[in-house]
């Protein structure tokens, strides 16, 4: 399907206010331009949309940097629905997309998706060769009729906001960081698969997850999590790694989630990552293993116990 087919599909009743972007996990300073567009198209009874892409550009671009996402597309949606966005659209990022000058997509943007204003960050440009810079675009409003809104940056402890800056929190475990910067907590979500049953063995059964490879994770390590089953919160701890105690290989994410026994497996599991405990260690024997996760237990509990409401 071509790009103007998939942003024929929409057809609008009425006029539009847009932005673009790839929007991964919906941050802060992505929610301060959500908030902004969504006034704006409120304020003229328009319809707010947000145009994104089911995989990030650089993906076509470097396929080999290997870059996760922080939210997944479903996850992106929903995420972008609870700011008040009316509505959705996704698109594959391809070489035709990437080819458009910016006048002809800001045109298909006018005609199919009947857009009246288009908001944007200071950094933003679209089309070939990222050739739509700011100044480009201002230079387009008058002449194709549009207005523009450019919002500024949000600064969290003296940095700029940016999924980058983002990953880069998870990578090294600063978890606190990253939920700061997220504006949330930073979930996971994947299917309830067969673990190896050592954690039953050892007396804390987990929920293993299975997660998309792509998925961004946090560094190695035990982490306070709340799990989400029907909707409920549960507190729970989560290890994030390679069990080098038993000399696994391959990396694993198992949630022990505290009272509760029902069966899990083939379920979807949501958790919120709260705060990290400690770093993956090799233990001398499983005795050792199961004195630490009791100590990690209970400092979840503590940590867990004093969140607002959960």
């Amino acid at each position: 399907m071509s790009i103007e087919e998939e942003l024929a599909r929409l057809s609008p009743t009425r006029n539009t206010v847009i932005t673009v972007g790839v929007f991964d996990g919906v941050h802060l300073g992505h929610k301060y331009l959500l908030a902004e567009l969504v006034k704006n198209a409120r304020k003229d009874n328009l319809i707010s949309v947000v145009v994104t892409f089911r995989k990030h550009p650089q993906s076509l671009f470097e396929p080999s940097s290997g870059l996760k996402f922080l939210a997944s597309l479903p996850q992106k949606i929903k995420l972008l629905k609870e700011e008040g966005v009316e509505v959705v659209i996704t698109l594959d990022f391809t070489f035709e997309l990437a080819q458009i000058g910016t006048r002809s997509f800001i045109g298909m943007l006018k005609k199919y998706l009947k857009m009246n204003g288009l908001v944007v960050g200071p950094d933003f440009a679209m089309g070939r060769n990222r050739e739509g810079d700011i100044d480009t675009l201002r230079s387009l409003e008058k002449d194709m009729c549009f207005k523009l809104t450019v919002v500024p940056p949000v600064v969290k402890n003296s940095e700029p906001v940016s999924s980058t800056v983002i990953r880069n929190a998870l990578a090294t475990g600063s978890i606190k960081k990253a939920n700061e910067m997220l504006g949330r907590y930073f979930s996971l979500e994947g299917r309830v698969i067969v673990g190896s049953g050592r954690g039953s063995d050892l007396g804390f059964p987990t929920a293993n997850l299975d997660i998309d490879p792509m998925q961004a994770l946090p560094m190695d390590g035990v982490y306070a999590t709340l799990a989400y089953i029907d909707g409920k919160p549960y507190p729970s701890i989560t290890n994030i790694g390679i069990r080098p105690t038993f000399d696994e290989k391959e990396r694993a994410i198992e949630v022990h989630i505290f009272d509760y026994n029902c069966e899990l497996y083939r379920h979807n599991l949501k958790i919120d990552i709260i705060n990290r405990l400690r770093g993956e260690h090799r233990f001398r024997s499983a005795e050792e293993l199961v004195k630490r996760i009791t100590e990690d237990i209970i400092e979840a509990r503590s940590i867990l116990s004093h969140l607002d409401s959960y």
